[in-house]
């Protein structure tokens, strides 16, 4: 086998303050003034379980993600981070990602979690309109957001993403527009900027709000990514903006199909053990409670192979978002197979205009980029 590949490491924390109605990720609603501790033991105990299938390779990346994970205190932030380094080695400059929302009833200071060694933040801005804002069902204001993006420029946390949400209830192209302005303003090194869909088993897919029509949607896309791209934010995956040496490792690990621990309640894992024949993924259990009993007691979860023949769409589910695409020597390293088991489909998807065709590889055209399920489609077993 070559050398793996990058492994990163996913900490579900799943509890927010309200559920929005559009979420469909796993997450429940807080009952008590703040998590338990006991999850944070969990936690760690479920990471050294997962440990004898990754042998000591380092880790690269860590996405504290939800739910609402600044709702851990700074404190308990930094008793996770210390034992998960206490258990196993770290890049030396790994970047650890910690998901807040700007309301103060919602996250700590972010002083104190740089303290407990988060150096990147991701900001669930989603917009700076308050009829918007309510409208999704979001609890902070406009205001909270600017007051929250001035403590991370105070407490030295530079290195900070804002998500935004387009096609809203009622939005217009150019109140979209105006987001994304709203947004570059205020510095980020990155922005996250993508279309409100309506996910099975949510309140809005029960009971839909009026939306943007698709070319309203499209016409919005555009127009922002124009304003990301002179505010010099390069597109770089399709919901994923970054200034020069900005962008989101953990992320760009997935696209890229690298390997990645999962542990928290709910949380997916996927580990390269052998080539072509040795690819797992895993999974815990998804209520906090349940998955709290299972780690305290040392059981790992549901883990699966994946097919050989199922490794190339699996692998180019993830690359075709990404904006430059793929080139063989990254498929054949990260799928241990040749680049043969896709050539017809790839000369399919270039002669129906979705896959540019390069010397150096293969990547979306503007058309794939829009039509990004079908392209993908192409590559199904």
């Amino acid at each position: 086998m070559n050398a793996p590949p990058p492994l990163s490491l996913y900490v579900h924390l799943p509890w927010c303050v309200r559920k929005c109605p559009y979420c469909d990720f796993n997450s429940h609603e807080l009952r008590t003034a703040r998590p338990d501790p006991a999850y944070v033991d969990a936690l760690l105990a479920d990471f050294e379980a997962e440990l004898p299938s990754v042998g000591n390779r380092r880790i690269e990346t860590v996405f504290l993600g939800g739910g609402t994970p600044s709702l851990f205190a700074a404190d308990e932030v930094a008793r996770l981070i210390g034992g998960l380094r206490a258990r196993a080695p770290f890049a030396s400059d790994a970047e650890i990602t910690l998901e807040a929302n700007p309301g103060t009833v919602e996250r700590g200071t972010f002083a104190g979690y740089r303290a407990a060694g988060i150096n990147r933040v991701s900001l669930g801005a989603q917009s700076f309109d308050a009829a918007a804002l309510r409208a999704i069902g979001r609890i902070h204001s406009p205001r909270e957001t600017l007051a929250a993006v001035e403590e991370l420029h105070a407490a030295g946390l530079e290195n900070f993403n804002l998500d935004l949400m387009y096609a809203l209830p009622g939005q217009t192209p150019e109140r979209a527009l105006a987001d994304v302005v709203a947004a570059c303003a205020l510095g980020p090194a990155h922005v996250s900027h993508y279309q409100l869909t309506l996910e099975p088993g949510t309140p809005f897919h029960a009971r839909p709000p009026v939306l943007p029509d698709e070319d309203a949607a499209w016409t919005m896309q555009v127009e922002c990514v124009r304003a990301l791209a002179d505010a010099g934010y390069r597109q770089y995956e399709v919901s994923a903006y970054a200034r020069e040496g900005a962008r989101c490792r953990h992320n760009l690990n997935y696209w890229e199909f690298g390997d990645y621990l999962g542990i928290g309640a709910g949380a997916h894992g996927k580990v390269s053990v052998e080539l072509p024949e040795g690819v797992w993924r895993s999974v815990k259990p998804r209520m906090p409670g349940a998955y709290v009993a299972a780690a305290t007691a040392g059981r790992r979860g549901e883990r699966t192979p994946i097919a050989p023949a199922d490794l190339p769409f699996e692998f180019l589910l993830n690359a075709l978002r990404l904006v430059d695409g793929f080139d063989r020597a990254r498929f054949e390293e990260r799928t241990g197979l040749g680049i043969d088991r896709i050539a017809a489909a790839l000369e399919r998807a270039g002669r129906r205009g979705l896959l540019d065709v390069r010397p150096d590889g293969w990547r979306p055209t503007e058309l794939g980029q829009r039509f990004l399920n079908d392209l993908q489609a192409e590559f199904l077993t």
